[in-house]
């Protein structure tokens, strides 16, 4: 996609390591994760919603 091969990607990891540290890299990812799962929750449109909704709720979606 960017033509990031496997030597680049892990010199990004290694880098993130150094500036962030081991032990804040699970918040760090919890946090990127919560922000897409809103991102695609706010982008959705009405119809999706209505269904989903209607799905966790133990309706029909017909």
């Amino acid at each position: 996609m960017f033509g990031l091969g496997m030597p680049e990607l892990l010199v990004i990891l290694v880098i993130i390591i150094i500036v962030f540290g081991a032990g804040k890299l699970p918040e760090i990812g919890s946090g990127i994760g919560k922000g897409i799962k809103n991102f695609k929750n706010a982008t959705k449109t009405e119809d999706e919603k209505k269904k989903i909704d209607d799905e966790t709720k133990g309706g029909s979606a017909t």
